[in-house]
């Protein structure tokens, strides 16, 4: 399905401003064009210039606005460039993240302190700068992963960052819901990514999924538009602290 296709008869969100981090590449684009179909003005993070604007040129020519900031979230500082904006985020979609798949003795604690930082402390700094500025109504949609909820071996780092982001979006719900505001996270499984190559390629790990899924396949990147478009939408307002799974049903199947 297409990010077209899903947003198609949108316009729910518009008069509202997005941020979506990690918007260069994977999840992040499908996610950016989603929410610009439905109508939002999209901020457009990223650290390279040349992907964002290529997506830039697709949001202006499908009718909707964007712009692009350049930032390296897990510096000091970043997080408060995007709370100094004269105008106020309405939706947050904290998607920008890492990977390092090493067995535990291959770990030290400075990969590890790393992968925590872009993972789970940029988005908490994000939420914590943007949210006394965020109107009521306002969205905070952490993109976190089947890896927090279950594990495998050779990827603590990873489960430890994305479990701890599941565990943020409860206790943002918990805080920010007086004020309107509702955190919620999308979960993604395996998604058939540029980043995904190679372990897309592998004849082992298609006959892992079609044996392990409910679905039998990769899920397809704009497939992960839908679920972030529902947090996003006023379809949603009544709905905080939950995470849902986009899975093709690995979670459930045994």
């Amino acid at each position: 399905m297409s990010a077209a296709g899903i947003t198609e008869g949108g316009g729910t969100l518009a008069g509202r401003t997005a941020l979506v981090t990690g918007a260069s590449g994977g999840l992040g684009q499908e996610i950016a064009r989603a929410l610009a179909g439905a109508g939002a003005h999209l901020l457009l993070h990223g650290r390279d210039a040349a992907p964002l604007e290529a997506l830039a040129d697709a949001i202006a020519h499908a009718g909707a606005t964007s712009e692009i900031v350049l930032a390296d979230l897990t510096q000091p500082g970043a997080a408060e460039t995007f709370a100094a904006r004269e105008t106020p985020i309405d939706i947050l979609v904290n998607n920008a993240g890492g990977r390092d798949r090493r067995p535990l003795d291959q770990l030290d604690r400075d990969a590890a302190r790393r992968l925590l930082e872009l993972n789970l402390l940029a988005p908490f700094d994000l939420a914590r700068a943007l949210a006394p500025r965020m109107p009521a109504g306002g969205r905070i949609i952490n993109i976190t992963s089947i890896a927090g909820p279950i594990a495998r071996a050779g990827d603590a780092a990873y489960t430890m960052s994305k479990g701890g982001l599941e565990a943020l979006t409860r206790a943002l719900a918990a805080e920010l819901g007086p004020r309107g505001i509702t955190a919620n996270a999308v979960a993604p499984g395996f998604f058939a990514t540029d980043a995904n190559a190679a372990m897309v390629a592998d004849p082992e790990i298609a006959a892992h999924l079609a044996r392990r899924t409910s679905l039998g396949r990769w899920g397809e990147p704009a497939e992960i538009a839908g679920a972030v478009l529902f947090f996003a939408s006023p379809a949603a307002s009544y709905v905080t602290g939950q995470v849902l799974a986009v899975d093709g049903g690995y979670l459930a199947h045994f």
